[in-house]
């Protein structure tokens, strides 16, 4: 077999369908952009305050809407379930988090920040927001705004998950509608 034919073979068993551009994919673009934004804000809480990320987040949504359940804290943060309970659990543990029932509904817990966790919020939001800024300020106002709006089409897009089906994607992949 010819080194061509090789090359070919080669490209056509690894790229059956029409190559996903990773580079280019609009997903994995926000998924290393959101890590990496992340990555710097999760060394901080690790080093300075024993946090992981998600449980920042967690603490992040309980400052701005307390008494939410864990399942709300959840949605609202688009988290996993799981990674929400696992993180309260550790939270109400250091006595970061407190937890209480509705008086209507005795099944339903209300978490909110303790003093404790008031304490450690006031501490890591200043930074988390001067981190925001340097990162804002690498762009001109008019991008800023644009920025703000695209995020808030594409946030509204995905909720709705317009533009994706299963049903019409030929054999093995998705259709993107253009």
């Amino acid at each position: 077999m010819s080194e061509q034919n090789r090359s070919t073979t080669r490209q056509s068993m690894s790229n059956p369908v029409d190559p996903l551009r990773l580079e280019h994919f609009l997903p994995y673009r926000l998924s290393v952009l959101s890590s990496l934004i992340s990555r710097r804000i999760a060394d901080v809480c690790e080093r300075e305050f024993g946090l992981s990320i998600s449980q920042w987040r967690i603490m992040a949504v309980l400052a701005c809407y307390p008494d939410l359940s864990a399942g709300e804290v959840a949605e609202r943060s688009a988290m996993d379930k799981v990674a929400v309970s696992r993180g309260v659990n550790t939270l109400l543990a250091s006595r970061r988090l407190m937890r209480s029932y509705d008086k209507e509904d005795r099944r339903r817990s209300m978490l909110r920040l303790s003093p404790i966790g008031h304490a450690v919020y006031k501490r890591i939001a200043p930074m988390a927001l001067n981190y925001e800024q340097s990162l804002l300020d690498s762009l001109s106002p008019a991008d800023r705004r644009t920025f703000g709006r695209l995020i808030d089409v594409l946030t509204e897009c995905a909720k709705t998950s317009a533009g994706l089906s299963l049903e019409s994607a030929p054999a093995g992949g998705m259709v993107r509608s253009a």
